[in-house]
């Protein structure tokens, strides 16, 4: 079975559609070949300055630099990107809001073998979600083109059907391969892996994801952005990097305001429940507990 390849004009429901079924699909030159260089130039000094892992599930030769929202003007834009938003609606719209979960340019060397097939889901100190009740949309920019050979991602198409703590072959996946600029979009509960680089030259790629809000961050996007930077963010992408309520009482500070006022003070509102996913938090809460809460 083969990961479907869609191109750049399609819908966030037709991802939808193939997350769904398959837990993975490719988007095809969402990005020029030039336009990835920009993101790659941006990025390359942080790259350089990253030193390689430390154990064998990041990568002995592999380079894990995150912190892109701090870093990269280029990377924020990814992260904003409106198909990808409107996937992630779509996959993780079940919950009041989602956020922002890591941020990581992931670059693995010569030479470095195929990582344990696993689930990004199971950050969550292994938790048993349920069966098509997703957690996280995943992506993967591709910086360089991925192959076979240099080490793409490998996944098992169909897995996020299965039951948790499954172990794998390698052969039981197949490649995202995939050109420059293209993007690997996935579920929280598919199975994959980076492959092993059999190449002489490194494959880079940005990985891009985001969780329920109500789940902790694997990057922590407050220490990450420093508030210096983080106020001169757009307040959608403030919201994102967790700069919101994650629902109707999740995330206030002291007297019930919401976190965006710290940094923003020009935005306060007051009160709980200002935003219509947040409202409908309330009404849920309200209707859950039978009467106002005391």
């Amino acid at each position: 079975m083969n990961l479907e390849h869609l191109s750049a004009q399609t819908t966030a429901d037709e991802i939808k559609a193939c997350l769904t079924r398959d837990g993975a699909v490719i988007v095809d030159n969402v990005l020029t070949r030039g336009e990835m260089d920009a993101v790659a130039d941006e990025l390359k000094p942080w790259i350089d300055a990253t030193a390689f892992g430390q154990d064998e599930f990041s990568g002995k030769r592999t380079k894990r630099t995150g912190g892109l929202v701090a870093r990269s003007q280029k990377c924020r834009d990814l992260v904003m990107h409106p198909l990808i938003l409107g996937t992630a609606d779509r996959l993780l719209g079940h919950a009041t809001s989602y956020q922002l979960h890591l941020t990581q340019v992931i670059k693995i060397g010569p030479g470095e073998p195929a990582q344990a097939i696993h689930r990004d889901q199971w950050a969550f100190d292994f938790f048993p979600f349920p069966n098509g009740y997703e957690v996280q949309c995943n992506t993967i920019w591709a910086m360089t083109d991925f192959t076979e050979e240099n080490g793409a991602t490998r996944v098992v198409p169909g897995s996020n059907h299965l039951a948790d703590k499954l172990k794998f072959k390698l052969e039981d996946s197949i490649p995202a391969e995939m050109e420059k600029g293209s993007v690997l979009i996935y579920s929280g509960s598919v199975y994959h892996a980076g492959g092993a680089n059999r190449s002489n030259a490194a494959r880079a790629g940005i990985n891009i994801t985001y969780n329920l809000s109500w789940l902790r961050q694997e990057e922590n996007q407050y220490l990450a952005v420093p508030p210096d930077v983080a106020r001169t963010l757009p307040v959608e992408l403030l919201k994102l990097i967790g700069y919101r309520r994650g629902a109707y009482s999740l995330g206030y500070v002291d007297d019930l305001r919401d976190p965006i006022e710290v940094l923003r003070p020009d935005l306060a509102k007051g009160g709980l429940g200002d935003e219509p996913t947040l409202r409908g938090a309330q009404e849920k809460m309200r209707e859950a507990a039978g009467s106002d809460a005391g």
